[in-house]
């Protein structure tokens, strides 16, 4: 078995201005650290238990299957916020047959990204034998 030590998603945006705005400004992504210079230089956001790097340059977007899943504590909440800071929202909090709260959005390259609250009657909350 592979001894996984830290994870990390990749991102190379067409736009790495736009895309540092976009998860650092109207995100509010925290910054665990940034490498080299100028405007292609990398950014690596804390995401609670993993990092998002926005780094180097692409010349098309993402594939439309990549999709990022965070999880917030307020779905409704992170959606004012978000309206707010004018994030354009793709579907707002809805709570799902499954039990999760889901919140659609998009980065400026579009990947989608869905923002979940796990309720607290939710059995992900509960851990048997914990």
């Amino acid at each position: 078995m592979v001894h996984v030590l830290s994870s990390r998603t990749l991102v190379h945006p067409t736009d790495p201005e736009r895309s540092r705005a976009f998860y650092g400004e109207q995100l509010g992504l925290p910054v665990y650290r940034e490498f080299g210079t100028g405007p292609e230089r990398g950014t690596v956001y804390f995401l609670g238990g993993g990092f998002l790097e926005v780094s180097g340059r692409s010349d098309a977007a993402a594939a439309p299957a990549v999709q990022l899943w965070l999880q917030v504590a307020d779905a409704a909440a992170a959606h004012e916020e978000l309206v707010a800071k004018g994030v354009e929202i793709v579907r707002p909090p809805v709570r799902e047959p499954w039990g999760l709260v889901e919140m659609w959005i998009t980065d400026p390259d579009g990947i989608r990204i869905v923002l979940v609250e796990v309720p607290a009657d939710h059995p992900l909350r509960h851990r048997p034998g914990i």
